[in-house]
């Protein structure tokens, strides 16, 4: 790596404008940064752990509900003025891709750790997005625009794609307001159903129908991008194994990927980040048909995403420290930003992250709540775990994420990987509350899962995953 430095800003003091896990994971970056670390929390996150994972911690939202207190824009940059604070990284979720958020911080001359809130409201559009996209001569999936209001419109649009159809908002992801249409019967039920789950979790009831490939793959690219042209890619994750439009397990590298086609899907990630001036780290996501091998662009998110770590663990390149410091300016190819040039940038072994929620996997999934009366982890050679409410005596709420923590495992093989994450898996001991571990132990450990023989539609087909076991824990 080039040892030129870029001179930037300097930041000294961090706040994170979340909670959980991904508070805790920026905090620690910062930390070993030697930045100051801000919490902001909700009254009934007054006792979570990320708060005093902080040097600092403050409460934002007073009397509002739970979720809103951390969209409160107005609170959050009032804790940030008052603390000094330089820069706020968003985390996932909540504002992190809110570019009005990211302009209030600017007008408050904070550095929003992210894209440019222009950035952001380009790519925040799917249908802005894949027009982007087919201007850079990146495939993208048949598609309508933003659907009209007058269904009688909407039909001709839906026929001219064809059936069979998937309808999606046009802003936000994590399979809000997605519908599989698969004729006009149900044509009109569907999209207005999309439209108020859509504008329930985004504020926006913006939807759109799209071609529905039946063998789907779900591959993102990461990528980073500096503030002064620089792009490169930090190869693939695959994240397939789904439940409902939500990931589940995800792995690096994608397993069914030959050299040539990583190599297409990849430039084609950094084509589009050019395309859009992109800034900072971000994730470029395909469809890919396990048919014909053909691949589709469908979205980009403009953040740090939840499973970056198995990014992390086969470049060796910590995805956040990076958004800092190319934040402060640092160019990609220098020590300053801890990001190599592309050609030095390779892929080592395999990584694997399950999640671990409070779920019940016997009773359709319902999250369960209460205290944690109870809890040993996993440890031991390549093993990693992300949480924010794991550990004994925690409170589990109904009114946030049911994720308790994300479990990571690294070797050198994938066989190996998928071995050492079963026996992680089963050296877990949670109590107080219900888990989707026995769920994680009978998905990666399906033959399909080990010889990446699988589809986004796999865990909906497979009933054998729920023919539960009774689960003995290790000692």
């Amino acid at each position: 790596m080039a040892k030129r430095a870029t001179k930037g800003k300097s930041f000294r003091k961090l706040l994170v404008a979340n909670r959980g896990e991904i508070a805790i994971r920026v905090f620690r970056a910062a930390s070993e940064l030697g930045l100051r670390t801000v919490a902001v929390h909700s009254h009934e996150d007054r006792f979570a752990l990320h708060r005093f994972k902080a040097d600092e911690g403050y409460l934002i939202g007073q009397g509002k509900e739970p979720v809103q207190a951390y969209l409160d824009i107005e609170d959050i940059l009032r804790v940030a003025h008052d603390a000094h604070v330089d820069a706020i990284h968003p985390g996932y979720g909540f504002l992190s891709e809110n570019p009005d958020f990211a302009r209030a911080c600017a007008a408050a001359g904070i550095t929003f750790v992210g894209p440019p809130p222009e950035v952001m409201e380009q790519l925040g559009s799917k249908v802005a997005a894949r027009e982007l996209a087919e201007k850079a001569g990146i495939p993208v999936m048949p598609a309508t625009g933003a659907l009209p209001a007058d269904i009688d419109r909407i039909k001709p649009l839906a026929e001219q794609v064809g059936y069979p159809l998937m309808l999606k908002a046009s802003w936000g992801g994590g399979g809000h307001g997605m519908r599989v249409i698969e004729d006009d019967s149900h044509l009109a039920e569907q999209v207005q159903a999309g439209r108020r789950e859509a504008k329930a979790a985004f504020g926006r009831d913006e939807v759109f129908l799209e071609k529905l490939v039946r063998r789907a793959r779900h591959v993102e690219v990461q990528i980073v991008a500096d503030n002064h042209g620089n792009v490169v890619h930090l190869f693939e994750r695959d994240c397939s194994m789904q439940r409902r439009n939500q990931k589940v397990v995800e792995r690096a590298p994608a397993p069914y990927l030959d050299e040539g086609r990583r190599a297409e899907i990849c430039d084609a990630a950094v084509r589009l980040a050019r395309a859009a001036d992109y800034r900072n780290a971000g994730t470029v996501e395909f469809l890919m048909d396990s048919d014909s091998g053909d691949f589709y662009f469908i979205e980009v998110n403009p953040r740090i995403q939840v499973e970056h770590t198995v990014t992390e663990e086969i470049t060796g390149i910590d995805i956040v420290k990076a958004q800092i410091r190319i934040a402060q300016g640092a160019r990609i190819g220098t020590e300053e930003s801890g990001v190599p040039p592309q050609h030095q940038i390779a892929m080592n072994g395999h990584a694997l992250q399950c999640r671990l929620t409070t779920e019940d996997p016997t009773n359709r999934f319902i999250p369960d709540y209460g205290r944690i009366t109870a809890y040993r982890g996993a440890t031991g050679f390549g093993i990693r775990l992300d949480g924010g409410t794991a550990y004994s005596g925690a409170l589990i709420t109904p009114f946030y994420d049911s994720l308790l923590e994300k479990v990571t495992a690294w070797a050198p093989t994938a066989e190996e990987t998928i071995a050492r994450m079963d026996r992680a898996l089963r050296e877990f001991r949670v109590r107080g509350v219900a888990t989707n571990l026995m769920f994680l132990e009978a998905l990666i450990g399906h033959a399909k899962f080990r010889t990446g023989d699988y589809t986004t539609r796999f865990i909906d087909e497979t009933p054998e995953l729920f023919d539960f076991p009774p689960r003995r824990d290790r000692a």
